[in-house]
């Protein structure tokens, strides 16, 4: 990299702009920095108990199974199967590592696109990060705080479009035609590989909220198909329940982050008698926003990896001690190293890798 440590807001408005990250391998170098993972450290591949009395092993593999479509066409059958099987590793090695999280189905949508761009290890650590964060309310034992992050739709489309709003209303069409969008980032609804990749790409570097604010985007688009429509909830529901294919994405998404600046989480939360606190996604989200921005520079991760492993295979607790003493010394050093000032733009991001 040309910048250690990298601009964490330049790549975030790179993931968000226009056209996004543009290749998977920009996405294999990106993606992590906007976890805030450290790429020198990835969890070791599962082994195989990890699918021993897992609760959730059976559901898990009916799911993958059933995922064929999400895997590129004209992919071998035996290439296939063994992404097929390290999907089912990487969904049950982060439960197990995470027994306060529950399965649901979708779950599956959201780590086959980690894994075909960034390879097991890595989608391991991504999807431990993002379930404990922005898809955290995806993965309580009810369907409770799913049900809240819906309830932001209506709210949004009365502040931009209230006669839509209101034949909505009449309609009792209610919110669920959005559920698959919003627990799979969309994967599980878009044909094109592509497309979903987008969207990774700007959800990656946005609020846990801003794939509702896509939804209430992707509602105004179709606005005059809506009104339309007969003013019945299974006629409605079944238009809005299938996303056409040819969407204008990049409108779409600029239209999203226009709402989310006009109409906060905030905002919509005191006017629709919504919570924020009952989400966990949004209540920790400014914390860990701002611990992205504090990450160690890729040479001092990669020195105190190649440190810590050799120190570790001696075995000697005093320079186990020592290794601890020099982590802690480091990292108060790393977080003095100030920001670079150059407003990079997303043409400029290649120079950065």
């Amino acid at each position: 990299m040309d910048s250690d440590p990298v601009d964490i807001e330049t790549l975030r408005r790179a993931a968000a702009g226009k056209g996004g990250l543009l290749t998977d391998e920009l996405r294999r170098k990106v993606w992590p920095k906007l976890l805030s993972i450290n790429v020198y450290d990835l969890p070791h591949k599962p082994g195989r108990d990890v699918r021993v009395n897992h609760k959730d092993y059976n559901q898990v593999v009916l799911d993958v199974r059933r995922s064929m479509k999400r895997f590129p066409k004209g992919m071998p059958a035996t290439e296939r199967a063994v992404l097929q099987e390290q999907l089912i590793d990487i969904i049950l090695e982060v439960l197990k590592r995470n027994p306060q999280l529950h399965y649901y189905q979708g779950y599956h949508d959201v780590a086959v696109t980690l894994l075909l761009v960034v390879g097991e290890r890595m989608a391991i650590a991504l999807l431990d990060t993002l379930s404990n964060y922005h898809l955290r309310d995806f993965m309580d034992p009810t369907m409770d705080s799913t049900k809240h992050i819906l309830n932001y739709l209506m709210p949004i489309l009365e502040h931009v479009d209230l006669e839509l709003h209101d034949f909505m209303v009449r309609a009792e069409v209610g919110t669920i035609f959005a559920l698959s969008w919003l627990i799979t980032w969309y994967g599980h609804v878009l044909s094109e590989f592509k497309h979903t990749l987008r969207l990774y790409d700007f959800f990656l570097a946005s609020h846990p909220l801003m794939p509702i604010y896509l939804a209430a985007t992707i509602v105004l688009h179709r606005e005059k198909e809506v009104k339309q429509t007969e003013c019945d909830m299974a006629m409605v529901h079944h238009l809005l329940s299938h996303i056409p294919q040819d969407l204008p994405y990049e409108l779409l998404i600029g239209q999203a982050q226009d709402l989310f600046q006009k109409y906060p989480p905030s905002l919509l939360a005191k006017q629709a008698a919504l919570q924020s606190r009952k989400s966990l996604s949004i209540s920790t989200f400014q914390a860990f926003q701002l611990s992205t921005l504090h990450q160690r520079p890729d040479s001092v991760l990669q020195r105190l990896t190649k440190a810590q492993g050799q120190l570790w295979r001696k075995g000697n607790r005093m320079v186990k001690m020592a290794v601890w003493g020099l982590s802690a010394t480091l990292g108060a050093a790393v977080f003095a190293v100030a920001q670079t000032a150059m407003d990079w733009g997303p043409e400029a991001l290649l120079q950065l890798f």
